[in-house]
């Protein structure tokens, strides 16, 4: 027997939820940080650098003092980039939950809940491509660190699937980014398949070379297992 049920959204989940949101998002810095060295033009930028300096100085300490200073600048980059994102959520869509997704027609939200405490999150919204009118957009999915590998992650998965096959939507989407390893294997697994992606072009997006992968799952025409 499972150790957690999933349940609508109410209101006494709001400063639990905009949190287990908040902190699941901020803990894929450090894997953008380690993405980040890794991108060639950046290690060499800092090799060429870190020889320049220490040409011009003869000392060991300047090349050590830029080297430091670059990698606390990705470092900064990488903790930005989703910090900017989160608060951009919380206060748009994470603002006002009952209006944005369950007074909604289309819309809806979950919680999981375990031992009388939030543990994860899930919620759909109608696709805002205006050429997938029967396309339902899967967001905000998280699972608190302490209850991952428990299935309930993929169970809220199949809440969102399951809701949009019972209003006839042809399709379940979501955007996810190029960090976020496990997620993208729990949709794949899942049956989704990606279907683009999109480099950001801003500074930071360029520098940290940050990818947002695009993802469908096509509900089938009659019932079937997932």
């Amino acid at each position: 027997m499972s150790d957690y049920h999933i349940r609508l959204y109410e209101d006494s989940d709001y400063k639990v939820v905009r949190i287990l949101f908040a902190r699941g998002m901020n803990e894929h810095s450090h894997k953008a940080f380690r993405h980040a060295i890794s991108v060639p033009r950046n290690w060499l930028f800092m090799l060429v650098l870190f020889l320049v300096s220490f040409w011009i100085t003869g000392s060991i300490i300047m090349p050590l003092l830029v080297l430091i200073t670059e990698l606390s600048f990705l470092w900064i980059c990488s903790i930005y980039i989703y910090s900017s994102y989160v608060d951009q959520c919380l206060s748009d869509d994470m603002l006002d939950i009952q209006k944005y997704y369950l007074q909604r027609d289309g819309g809806c939200f979950w919680v999981a809940e375990s031992g009388g405490v939030v543990v994860g999150t899930v919620a759909t919204v109608p696709s805002s491509n205006p050429r997938a009118e029967k396309h339902t957009e899967l967001k905000r999915l998280t699972v608190t660190r302490s209850h991952r590998g428990k299935g309930i992650a993929k169970a809220l998965c199949r809440t969102v699937i399951d809701f949009a096959r019972q209003r006839g939507c042809e399709a379940v989407v979501l955007e996810t980014s190029s960090n976020q390893i496990d997620a993208q294997k729990l949709y794949e697994k899942m049956g989704f398949f990606q279907t683009h992606i999109i480099r950001l072009t801003c500074c930071t997006g360029r520098v940290l070379d940050f990818i947002d992968l695009f993802y469908r799952y096509d509900i089938p025409t009659k019932r079937g297992n997932l």
